[in-house]
């Protein structure tokens, strides 16, 4: 599906745009599906190549590696509702940037955030990293990484939804708040920090955002929980955020396309006696 110019415009400006509708429902249904067949899953505890995995922050439950949960995860590696923007926000097409395929998923996971937890202001366009940067120039984007947030339950007012401070993937100073919200600091959230907004999804919504804008999250209280997926996109040559591989079966088992982006890398070169 193209970028339209709309997108183009906000994404620069603000520094993510909202997909609504970008799953159907049934995908939704069976995503929630996968998710509860794993559940419950404590850190550190593994289901197949699904890994448990906490900040111990109050931050809620990262089931890392959810490509490895079966098909209905697989299509969202270049799922059509959101492919082309990933592509185009991340950039590299005809450059050297591509010589091992178009992008990298340095780590995707579902997200699951119950009553009081949240996560702290992180990111934002100061100081400066390789990884979150936002760049763009000779005509393309040239963005470090590229985050699509798919929101699997209905997240408005008091659901712990994302927020973020538009147009600070462009900034040159820290945010005054900074060390009062960060993400280490224990139970912290975005709530209450000048310039930031919650972004509202439906299930089925997804927010594609540049890694480099300050964001995180308000804590949630009410009942129930959140459920968001996350994939975290870069150029082919990236690598691996947190030390995780994708499993033989998985590559077997993915397109073409779909391998390319989860192991970008040729095989490697050896003499014929190695």
């Amino acid at each position: 599906m193209a970028v339209d110019d709309l997108e183009t415009y906000l994404f620069d400006l603000k520094g993510y745009i909202l997909k609504k509708n970008a799953l159907s429902c049934e995908e939704v249904k069976q995503l929630n599906t996968g998710i509860d067949t794993i559940m419950p899953l404590e850190p550190g505890e593994w289901f197949g190549h699904v890994h448990a995995h906490s900040y111990g922050t109050n931050d809620g439950l990262n089931l890392q590696q959810i490509y490895e949960a079966g098909a209905p995860f697989e299509c969202l590696i270049d799922h059509p509702s959101w492919i082309d923007c990933v592509k185009h926000f991340v950039g590299g097409e005809g450059t050297f940037d591509y010589h091992h395929g178009s992008l990298f998923i340095d780590e995707c996971f579902a997200h699951i955030r119950q009553p009081g937890e949240a996560i702290g202001l992180h990111s934002g366009g100061y100081p400066p990293i390789h990884r979150n940067q936002f760049r763009y120039h000779g005509g393309r984007f040239m963005c470090g990484q590229v985050n699509v947030l798919m929101a699997l339950t209905d997240i408005g007012p008091g659901d712990g939804g994302t927020m973020v401070i538009p147009g600070s993937h462009k900034s040159n100073f820290m945010h005054p708040h900074f060390e009062r919200f960060k993400m280490k600091s224990e139970g912290s959230s975005v709530d209450g920090v000048e310039g930031a907004e919650v972004v509202n999804m439906s299930a089925g919504d997804a927010l594609i955002f540049v890694d480099g804008i300050s964001h995180g999250s308000a804590k949630r209280i009410n009942p129930g929980e959140r459920r968001v997926i996350i994939f975290r996109y870069g150029p082919s040559w990236g690598n691996f955020r947190h030390g995780y591989k994708p499993s033989g079966d998985l590559l077997a088992r993915l397109t073409t396309e779909r391998r390319t982006i989860v192991q970008p890398q040729k095989p490697h070169l050896r003499p014929p006696s190695a």
